[in-house]
Formats: structure tokens, sequence, C-alpha cells
């Protein structure tokens, strides 16, 4: 299509990689370079038929894109969300938005100041699966929800801590995984008001941890237990569960269980479950699994950063979500260190 929106991806490890090949494949979109300083990036480059550049300043130098995707590690990602706010270049930032609160809230703010877009790749709210279970829920099929149970367990093998700042402060399976499951409950049931958790790195040793056991209290006094381990085999995550992401097998398990009054629902595979007649545990319950058009929401993150752009539509995912939901993440690393019950 004519005026297509030109793209850069910063960043080219795992999840830049596949921006690299959703921008190169959307019909909206133009992917114009990869900006990245290692040899595996010029040689990406070089099979997308797209420039290379080493660094964001010497992109703006040669071409001017109307958007950014950083996909670069965390620990930089203020950094760049800064340049492309100076450059009046909307950027969609990968999740976390930053590795420390302060900076979040000073990369916002400046964006929020520059009336320059900035969105958070918080990926899965675009999945019609959760846009489906949100559905469900505000459909008041459940009733009251009153507890959920969400686990991310599975196992990195050793290789993937090869990468070093896997291994430093600002990652973890907290920011780097829970996350996403801690801005899915916020999608699905509003904001968190108080955080208690526990965190252990008894196998690996790392400076970060490798499994923390949460729990989440809603303003609407609803009770979440999230629990994430990196070191177990196990198939009871949103990788393994969903097939969103092809590189993991998936199985036909749920990693959320979200429990009403009148009925209770797992994600993802959505199966419903109510009573035959009364409520009661004498009653024999009914099962029926809820159907959904699915869709890859890494390409409609992509299509709707273009919509943004052309200023068509509101990101889905702002900067300030993606920050109000590091400060729920933020909450829990306060809450795993001090003991401390956290008040948000």
């Amino acid at each position: 299509m004519a005026n297509k929106v030109k793209l850069a991806v910063l960043g080219a490890g795992l999840i830049g990689k596949r921006h690299i090949g959703h921008v190169f494949r959307e019909p909206e979109a133009e992917l114009i370079a990869v900006v990245d300083p290692t040899p595996a990036a010029k040689e990406l480059a070089a099979e997308h038929g797209v420039r290379w550049v080493s660094s964001f300043a010497e992109l703006m130098k040669v071409d001017r894109p109307d958007g950014i995707i950083v996909a670069t590690p965390n620990q930089i990602h203020v950094q760049n969300g800064l340049e492309s706010v100076a450059a009046g270049v909307p950027a969609l930032i990968e999740k976390p938005i930053a590795d420390d609160l302060a900076s979040a809230e000073r990369l916002v703010e400046a964006a929020e100041a520059a009336n320059v877009p900035l969105l958070v790749g918080h990926h899965r709210r675009h999945n019609p699966l959760m846009k489906k279970a949100k559905e469900i829920i505000e459909s008041g099929q459940l009733g009251r929800v009153l507890v959920v149970n969400a686990m991310f367990w599975l196992f990195k093998p050793d290789d993937y801590f090869d990468i070093g700042w896997r291994r430093q402060k600002g990652a973890g399976p907290v920011f780097l995984n829970l996350i996403h499951d801690v801005d899915n409950l916020r999608y699905l049931f509003g904001e968190v008001v108080s955080v208690q958790a526990r965190e252990s790195n008894a196998v690996r040793g790392n400076a970060v941890e490798e499994t923390s056991v949460i729990l989440l209290e809603f303003e609407s006094g609803l009770l979440a237990t999230l629990s994430v381990s990196d070191s177990v085999v196990a198939p009871w995550s949103w990788e393994m569960t969903t097939g969103e992401n092809p590189v993991y097998p998936k199985v036909d398990e749920a990693c959320y269980a979200i429990g009403g009054t009148h009925g209770s629902i797992t994600i993802p595979t959505l199966d419903l479950w109510k009573n035959a007649g009364k409520r009661s545990w004498w009653v024999p319950l009914d099962k029926s699994r809820i159907v959904f058009d699915e869709a890859d929401p890494l390409a409609l993150q992509i299509q709707q950063f273009c919509k943004v752009i052309r200023g068509e539509e509101p990101p889905l995912v702002s900067g300030r979500e993606g920050l109000n939901t590091l400060r729920v993440i933020s909450a829990v690393k306060h809450a795993a260190r001090s003991g401390e019950i956290i008040k948000l």
C-alpha cells in the first residue's frame, strides 16, 4: 500500500528477531533498518535487505523512521526511549518499560510532555484470547470473581544464561516473564492495592531470582496468587499453554484459574465450569470450552502501532499503563526483599 509506516527495530535478540519478522511481513509497515552493533544483527539486516546501523543516532543521520521498536536489553530501554522522545519519534518499547521505577517515570513524563506516542510491548492484551476472557468475566457469567491462581513454571536451559545481562539485576523471571502475567491480571481485573512476595535463587545462585511466590490484592477485593520459576520442568506457563510463540512445545493445559461465585474459567483453554443446577459441592459441574478466533498478538500489536503513528487510535498499552504494571513488579521485588506487605 502507499505511504507505508517506516519502522526500525532496535535490538536483534530473541524478541527483536520476532519483531523484525512481523514488521517485514506487515503490509502497512516498511522495515527500514535493524539497529544493533553486533555482527549477527548486520547479517540479519542483510537477510531482510534493509539497512544496518549500530545506533539510533546513526540511524537518524541516514533515514528518519516514523516509529521505532525497542527490543534491546532491559537495562537500556530508558536510554533508547529518551532518544526517541527527543527526536519526536513514536516508540514501542518491549516490557519492562524500564528496570527501575524512577527511570520509567522519567521516560513516561518526557513522552507525555513532548506529546510523543509511547507504547509498551505487553502484547498479550492484543491477543483475541484475552479479549474473549475479559468479555466472559465482564458478562457476569462467573458472578463475583474472588480468586485467581496464575503460574509460570518452566525450565530455561543453562545456555540461556550465557548472555550476561540475563544474570544481572533488572533481569530474572519476575521482570522478564511474570510482568506479562501481572499485566494480564491488571487488564482483566483492574488495579492492585497490596503485594506480598518471597523469592529464591537456590539452584543457580545468580544475582536475580529464579523462583518467586506472590500474593496480590486488587481494589475489588479479589486475591490472586502468582508463582514463577524458570528452574522447574513443567508445562504450566503462558508460553507452553497458548501456542502464541511456535518455538515452545504446546500442551493442552491451563496456566490461570479464575474463580467466581457462579462459575470458574481457565486460561488459555477457556474451560468454563458451572453447576448443572443449584450451586453446591454436591451438584455435578458442567464444563464447556469457549471458542474464539485466534490471531498472532505480536502481528496485531504492529498493526496497532501503525494506527497510533497515523493518529487513527490511542495506544492499547500506553507508556503510563506499562509504568503502572511496572509499579506492581517493583512492589513485588520490594516485598520479597523486605518481607513486608507493600501498599500501592
